[in-house]
């Protein structure tokens, strides 16, 4: 068989080439796809006038993931997790709520401050966990599981991060159903750009899950807090 002809070597070079563009313009799209994919029915939107909480299964207990506190009050997008999580207690859909969120410096401790802001709303210190050592949703999920002894959970988040909070939840190992609230309604302009952050959020969370199966920053002895707030 001849050597090809020029005009054959381009036209392959060419194929190839458009093939490569096609698989990188689909490559970022395959972690949103998997977060979306997981979590497919498996979580609700907490939408006002809406029977949201009637949708919930019964569980346990909500993991509730920190989201910045200013001070000793939580951020507005942390209080709206956090009423959520209130309002799952007061109807009987969970009996114990586990608050993940930072404490790696002194002077900077949202577990506390979630925990202080959901009993000032009627929520007894007794049914409330806290975990101290959730730096990012992987590890809050992972440690809910290894250190807190939990295998079903409610996750409560905004909607723009709720696919991938419930997927990497279940990829953990927990049945984990998520709750989100519409943080569009208030902070349009914010949501857009922790939606756009997703993107690169869903990659890493694929990774660690999946690829690495990366351990928590920390784990620890396995603690009966949890355990002890849902049997009261």
């Amino acid at each position: 068989m001849g050597a090809l002809r020029p005009w054959t070597w381009s036209r392959t070079a060419l194929r190839r080439g458009f093939q490569a563009l096609v698989a990188l313009s689909v490559l970022p799209l395959v972690p949103m796809t998997w977060v979306w994919l997981t979590s497919a029915g498996h979580r609700v939107t907490a939408a006002p006038g809406t029977r949201w909480a009637a949708e919930v299964p019964v569980m346990p207990a909500a993991l509730v993931l920190g989201a910045g506190v200013r001070g000793r009050q939580p951020t507005p997008m942390l209080r709206a997790r956090l009423d959520i999580a209130a309002e799952l207690y007061r109807a009987g859909r969970v009996r114990a709520l586990l608050l993940s969120g930072d404490n790696s410096r002194r002077d900077y401790d949202e577990p506390s401050v979630m925990r202080d802001y959901l009993i000032s709303t009627g929520v007894p210190a007794g049914r409330i966990v806290l975990d101290y050592a959730g730096f990012d949703t992987w590890d809050s999920c992972v440690r809910a599981k290894e250190i807190f002894g939990a295998s079903r959970l409610v996750v409560v988040t905004q909607v723009f991060h709720l696919p991938r909070a419930v997927a990497l939840c279940r990829t953990a190992g927990l049945d984990a159903f998520g709750v989100g609230d519409d943080s569009s309604r208030d902070w349009p302009a914010e949501t857009v750009a922790y939606a756009v952050r997703e993107f690169p959020a869903s990659a890493k969370g694929l990774v660690d899950a999946l690829v690495l199966r990366s351990s928590p920053r920390f784990l620890g002895p396995r603690e009966t807090a949890l355990d002890q707030a849902v049997a009261r």
